[in-house]
């Protein structure tokens, strides 16, 4: 589940909870030296977390802004989270950050360039990272190849890992028009550190991914299909806006863990 300030007192209270791990928006807590950031070590006590951040601009030709890698890795370096992640994507230029993920041309010219920028990234940390595919809503004309190629490539080329979002990839398979099968199917999954399920809202004209309600029936199924290929891949629940309560969200945890069980199991079997 994804760790929210309104989750801070209930779990502060150390209650009983099926809740394997949280994930903590990077910067959030990067830049605080307050309560969210105690609260953060509070829960790390208890349980795994993974940090997951919105302003790396690993795709951006300038790289990631100055001082931004050196405040992660003294927060990993405080929390020591089992993955660290953000975006394949750019989010501004000339230190500008627009706080909106922008999706890149599918071209080697930008595997080079996202490649270059993340072995900077693992290098200043000494870990590798996990990037996220991101819901698009346009397309560029320059693109060479599919976004899932695009995907594994940077992967392969960075020597980074891939954080999956099947709502991503039904998203913008929708927008674009192709089959989210075919992108999901491609992704090794030897390249996948972890899986996210979310909830997006039908815009009429296209879908936009908004974290706002549960994964929708189709973004499960693709979800069946994925992790029993990839059992044991840990799962992220993320419901950011208008956040039901703290019941509903953790029996969409307890589902997720359920079906990657059977996927388990089955391939055990």
């Amino acid at each position: 589940m994804g760790l929210r300030s309104a989750h801070y007192a209930r779990l502060l209270e150390r209650p009983r909870t099926r809740v394997r791990w949280f994930e903590a928006l990077t910067e959030n807590y990067m830049d605080s030296r307050g309560r969210p950031l105690e609260v953060l070590l509070k829960v790390r006590e208890d349980y795994p977390v993974a940090l997951h951040g919105v302003s790396l601009s690993v795709g951006g030709v300038e790289g990631p802004r100055p001082g931004y890698l050196e405040r992660l890795k003294a927060l990993a370096e405080r929390v020591q989270p089992f993955l660290i992640s953000d975006h394949l994507c750019f989010t501004g230029a000339h230190a500008s950050n627009v706080h909106d993920l922008l999706p890149l041309p599918y071209t080697e010219e930008a595997v080079a360039t996202v490649a270059r920028n993340a072995a900077r990234a693992q290098e200043v940390l000494g870990r590798r990272i996990a990037l996220e595919n991101v819901s698009s809503y346009l397309s560029y004309r320059e693109s060479a190849m599919t976004e899932w190629e695009f995907l594994v490539a940077v992967a392969r080329r960075a020597d980074c890992r891939i954080l999956l979002d099947v709502n991503n990839a039904f998203v913008s398979a929708q927008n674009h028009g192709f089959k989210a099968e075919d992108y999901l199917d491609a992704v090794p999954a030897e390249l996948v550190a972890q899986i996210h399920l979310g909830g997006y809202s039908d815009m009429g004209t296209f879908l936009f991914d908004t974290h706002s309600r549960a994964p929708t029936p189709p973004v499960w199924e693709l979800f069946r299909r994925t992790i029993a290929r990839m059992p044991g891949t840990p799962v992220l629940i993320e419901w950011d806006e208008a956040l039901p309560p703290w019941e509903t969200l953790e029996a969409q945890a307890v589902k997720a863990a359920e079906i990657e069980e059977e996927a388990r199991e089955a391939r055990t079997a």
